[in-house]
């Protein structure tokens, strides 16, 4: 069985591949949301097939199996051949598996074509992020200290998405130890935005995003600690869940670690639901796992007569015009759908960044710390940064960041007193550029922000991790042709809360039925 970067399909030589577009033109003008995103002056939006089978969400590919209209060799080798159009140029995957994906595949038919019981997710193609250990599979956690490993077992969201009849057909790209809202390393190279190639698709699931949007994969998993299922779900124009901690179970990697989560990315709401069914519940690997298991319904009623509170900057963010606009024309849809929507102060302020600094220099150096004195020519520069102020951290300041961390809890827990949901920007602008240094300087509205953590209005709620938070598409900046995005945060573990608004947002903006990106010709 191969593990080779980008496996030949079915043992033969690929084609050759489509280029993209130049790195320094701008993507396909146009809006996702017509009806949301005034981006839409810029260009007609692209006229789309939506039974172009790459794009089918995973619910939409479950219906046409049962119903033996479509086969998931079909799926798989449609999905393929976006792979091979994109890559390299894109560099969105590490290693693909196309020979034992299209065996599996072949299992899944005969059992739809027999009628025989099915598992929820049979046959379905799942891109996994190349920072969660599957057994057997080299995983690098995007580290050339890592591009040999091959771990004996395997992530418990993992194990339960492939236990449930899901395909890994590849593995997704991440910045090193998925340290960074950029993807890129010194192992696997740039990932680019497909809206946009001269931009970064976010991360660290940028890879997984990526994917997703240029219809390599069906679902996408993701890890998230400070935004890197949100970032690129709202950077490259699809739906990503931050489930409430404890909902899913975490890695063996990082016992009990309150700061990441894992989750998902998807085309839909629905598919987001359908992963979630899926990958939680309590795992003997966490002991942080909850027992009680939430299921998200198909379907959920309608957002009339909520009330829901607006923070355009969390109380401390510069906010780009462009992202702005596609928030409040969000607004504007929430409120046709017959919600209440109030704009207010949570009274967060910056102080909030440097108590996640501290959470995240802490933790990585107490895990890592040995890379500082063996490895760190092989390592990343700003790993290794962020390894050094880890260093530096006393057992008071990193207790003490609970201070901080309870007073964001009070103030949502008085905000949900009054409202059902809090909506916010997902990233503070889009204007990242592919492959940027963290350490570059970094200006959003005219203000000064910080580089590493300035942009991206995530990193708070994974503070306050059990809120349960969705990022969805709010449409297009005009200027750079890169999605925008909006969180939907819930009160402590109201998952179906979270997952009830973005179904209806959803249904009123179809954004996965107007337009796809593509590949040069």
């Amino acid at each position: 069985m191969s593990h080779a970067p980008h496996e030949s399909f079915e043992g033969q030589p690929n084609p050759e591949r489509r280029r993209l577009l130049s790195i320094a033109l701008a993507g396909v003008a146009g809006a996702v949301l017509p009806a949301v995103s005034s981006a839409a002056a810029a260009g007609p939006s692209e006229k789309v097939d939506v039974d172009d089978i790459a794009y089918l969400t995973a619910g939409e590919a479950l219906a046409r199996f049962k119903a033996k209209k479509l086969s998931p060799v079909e799926l798989l080798r449609a999905q393929i051949k976006q792979v091979e159009a994109w890559e390299p140029t894109l560099k969105a995957t590490t290693y693909t598996y196309f020979d034992e994906a299209l065996e599996q595949a072949r299992i899944a038919e005969r059992k739809y074509v027999r009628g025989e019981p099915v598992r929820p997710l049979e046959g379905i193609t799942c891109a996994v992020k190349d920072y969660h250990s599957v057994k057997g599979k080299i995983t690098t956690y995007g580290s050339r200290l890592y591009k040999d490993f091959v771990p004996d077992q395997s992530a418990p969201t993992v194990e339960r998405l492939l236990a449930a009849g899901a395909i890994m057909h590849c593995r997704t790209t991440t910045p090193e130890f998925a340290h960074s809202g950029v993807t890129a390393s010194l192992l696997w190279g740039v990932t680019h935005n497909p809206w946009n190639p001269a931009y970064t698709p976010g991360g660290s699931t940028g890879g997984g995003g990526a994917a997703l949007a240029a219809g390599y994969t069906t679902l996408s998993d993701g890890t998230d600690g400070g935004g890197s299922i949100r970032i690129p779900a709202a950077m490259n124009g699809v739906f990503g869940y931050k489930p409430p901690w404890g909902r899913n179970p975490n890695d063996r990697e990082h016992p009990n670690e309150w700061l990441i989560h894992y989750g998902e990315l998807a085309r839909s709401v629905g598919d987001c639901g359908l992963m979630q069914n899926v990958t939680s519940g309590q795992h003997p690997a966490d002991m942080s796992s909850l027992r009680d298991k939430v299921v998200i319904p198909p379907t959920f009623d309608g957002i009339a007569g909520m009330r829901i509170a607006l923070s355009m900057d969390l109380g401390y963010f510069a906010v780009d015009p462009e992202v702005e606009k596609n928030t409040r024309n969000a607004v504007s849809v929430l409120r046709s759908l017959g919600a209440v929507v109030d704009e207010v102060d949570i009274g967060w302020t910056k102080e909030i960044e440097e108590t996640w600094n501290t959470r995240w220099q802490g933790v990585f150096y107490a895990l890592a710390g040995s890379l500082l004195t063996k490895s760190r020519n092989d390592v990343d520069p700003y790993v290794i940064k962020i390894l050094e102020e880890g260093k530096k951290l006393d057992v008071t300041k990193f207790y003490n960041l609970n201070t901080v961390r309870q007073k964001m809890y009070a103030s949502m827990t008085k905000l949900f007193e009054t409202h059902d949901a809090l909506i916010c920007p997902t990233t503070a602008t889009t204007k990242i550029v592919a492959g940027r240094s963290s350490e570059q300087p970094l200006t959003i509205n005219g203000k000064s922000v910080n580089p590493f953590i300035g942009w991206f209005m995530t990193y708070p709620f994974n503070l306050v991790g059990t809120l349960p938070v969705m990022s969805v598409p709010t449409g297009f900046d005009a200027e750079t042709s890169v999605p925008t995005g909006m969180q939907i945060v819930g009160p402590a573990y109201d998952d179906l809360r979270v997952f009830r608004i973005a179904s209806a947002f959803e249904g009123a903006t179809h954004p996965w039925q107007r337009r796809r990106p593509k590949p040069a010709a």
